[in-house]
Formats: C-alpha cells, structure tokens, sequence
C-alpha cells in the first residue's frame, strides 16, 4: 500500500485516478477536505477496495502514528498543502501550519516508523515530495530555466512555506538517512482543479457571462503542465528516482498569461460558442466572443515575473517526457469542465465567491 497525503485536491485527486488505473496496489488517502479538497475528485473509485479515504490532517501526528502502524505503507507521497498564492498573501498562518507543520508531522511520523522496518523494507521504502518552482523566485526574460541547483528564493508566503517544507525533507535524507525524493513542478492544469486558478477560473466565469480577471498587465510568464503528465513523472521517480534527489518537473511551454486566457477563450469559442448559450454579460447584454470578457485588474503585490522549469534531469535519469503538448492539454481541459458542469456547481460555494470579489472584487462574484 502507499500513502497518499492530499489525495482529495486537483492533483493528489488525479495521481490517484491514474495510479488506481495503471496499479492494483491499494492506496490509503489522507485529506484534511478543506475548501479545495473535493470527495467528488474520487467518485469513480466509490466502493473501490483499492482506494481507502481517511478524513484528517497531516498536522494531527497521533491519527498519523495509528495509520503507519494499522496499514504499513511502503510508500509515502505528500501532496497535501495550501497552494495558491493570493490567500497566502490575505491569510499566511494557514500555510505555515500545513506547509511546514504538517510536512515536519508527516517526516517525523515517517523516520519512526521507517526505523523499525525489516533491511528489506527499509531499503524499499520511499518519502515523496511534492514542491512547487514558485521557491526558486522569479526568472527576467532572458535567465536560463530553474534547474535542480538554483538557489531558492522564495517571493510569496506560499513560496516560503513551500521551500521551508523542502528544506525540511531534505534534511530528513543528510541527518537521519530517511530515503526521500523531492519535485518540483510547474503551473499545473488539467481536470478537477478549484476555480481560482486562471483556467479554470477563466472557463467558469466566461459562462457565466463574468469578467476574466488578469493580474497587471497579463504578460507574467509559467510554463504549463498538464496534470496528467505531472502524474506520470511522479510515478517514474516514485519507481526509479535515487534518494535524496531533486527532480524538476515541466512541459518547456512558457505562455503568458494573457496568452493562456485568449487561447481558453478561443476553445471556448469552438466548443460552447457564446451566442448559441445565450451568454450574457454582467450588463445583459449578449456577448459574440468570450475574450470581450477579458478585465485587467490591479496586479497583486509581489506577483513573480517568469517562471521556467529545465526538466532535463528527470529526462536524462529517468526517461520522463510530457504527452501533452499545451495545445491538446488545454483542449482536453476545456472539453473537462464542459462536460461536469456538476462538479463545478458544486465546488462554488458561497466562500468561494466571497473570495472571488475579495481578491477581484464584487463584479466577479
């Protein structure tokens, strides 16, 4: 069995998925289920014998000694963690205690119980990490990609609890010899993720006839990842990765941001076009074409120029490489959230929308 730690959220959700498909061995999820966690993420493996869901926190370090102890995973993987950067900028505590609490609960749970297994099962035993390129800082546009040895510079409060969790990690493998593997990955994109992020946030309100928002002037710059490729490389350096090895993670699709909304518009457009759905705007008036929704709004403070991943180690060492090019990545992305509109009724609750106008302001509601 493995443990997966915030296997109810966007990614952890579809590592699961994938993994459950490709694998008969069980996975035990751990998810605190806090706004982005989503039940709804694993419905297809309700009643799955394969899949067993824990209702906790990471931070909770006697819940994570009894679940070592009863289910004996020979693996760890932790994507539990709060991830988006306008709420650690509004609400910083949140992601010191997740992000750096809950990571020191879940390695100290881990070096216990790895201290008391067999040679065998020491050997195989496995702590992965799943980190973020947001600690390395910002790129100017001419700077080489973030590769495993770029110094961290984390610019966000998210950013910082993200890389105090590496350094923690890592300190786990050179103090006590605990066999851990870190990634850091990209923007990732694809199906099952929360509505804040800028596709998905991008698809929902043009539907909905509501402004898109843009931070500044739109030309910040990530390279895209599709969840499902982000998935795939978690699995190979779960399989073959050399502990206490860092291993990058990206798809070399640099878009700006402004960029990335008028290409979900335009599939917008070719999918679900706005006159044949009677889409409005928040005046009532009918909308031709979704980009005329597009609204710049004040950029939000500290916001990271660029940011490049050079993957050429996990390419090199393990054989990774991206299926998805951005273009059929963001195509499949689309085609997702237009047909669950379900599952995005259900993720909009009334806190999200107050943090829609929150950050964006009333209209965006």
């Amino acid at each position: 069995m493995i443990l997966v730690t915030g296997g109810a959220g966007f990614i952890g959700a579809n590592f699961i998925l994938h993994w459950c498909a490709a694998s008969d061995e069980p996975v035990l999820n751990l998810d605190a289920l806090t706004y982005a966690g989503n039940p709804e993420n694993l419905r297809p493996l309700a009643g799955s014998a394969r899949h067993l869901f824990v209702h906790g926190d990471i931070t909770d370090a006697a819940l994570l000694r009894r679940l070592f102890a009863e289910h004996r995973p020979r693996a760890v993987l932790n994507f539990a963690a709060e991830t988006h950067v306008d709420r650690s900028i509004h609400g910083p505590e949140a992601f010191v205690r997740t992000n750096v609490t809950g990571t020191f609960h879940l390695l100290e749970t881990a070096r216990a119980y790895w201290r008391q297994l067999n040679a065998a099962e020491r050997e195989a035993f496995r702590f992965l990490h799943v980190s973020t390129d947001e600690v390395y800082g910002t790129l100017g546009p001419d700077d080489p990609a973030f590769s495993e040895t770029t110094p961290y510079a984390p610019n966000s409060p998210y950013a910082a609890s993200k890389a105090a969790a590496d350094h923690l990690v890592r300190s786990y493998h050179h103090t006590y010899g605990l066999p851990v593997l870190t990634t850091n990955c990209s923007n990732n994109y694809g199906p099952h993720q929360f509505p804040e992020k800028l596709i998905p946030l991008t698809v929902v309100n043009a539907l909905a006839g509501r402004p898109l928002p843009v931070y500044g002037d739109g030309r910040q710059i990530r390279d895209w990842l599709y969840v499902g490729d982000h998935c795939a490389a978690i699995r190979s350096v779960l399989r073959s990765g050399r502990p206490g090895e860092t291993y990058n993670i990206g798809a070399r699709n640099e878009r700006t941001n402004i960029d990335v909304v008028h290409a979900t518009c335009a599939l917008l457009d070719e999918l679900a076009p706005a006159p044949a759905r009677g889409v409005r705007d928040a005046q009532g008036r009918p909308i031709e074409r979704y980009a005329g929704l597009i609204a710049f709004v004040a950029d939000r403070p500290g916001h990271d120029r660029r940011y490049a991943i050079d993957a050429g180690k996990i390419g090199r060492e393990l054989g990774w490489r991206p299926a998805e090019t951005f273009a059929t990545g963001l195509r499949r992305t689309v085609a997702w959230y237009l047909s669950n509109p379900d599952w995005v009724d259900k993720v909009q609750s009334g806190a999200y929308r107050e943090w829609l106008g929150r950050h964006y302001g009333e209209e965006m509601r």
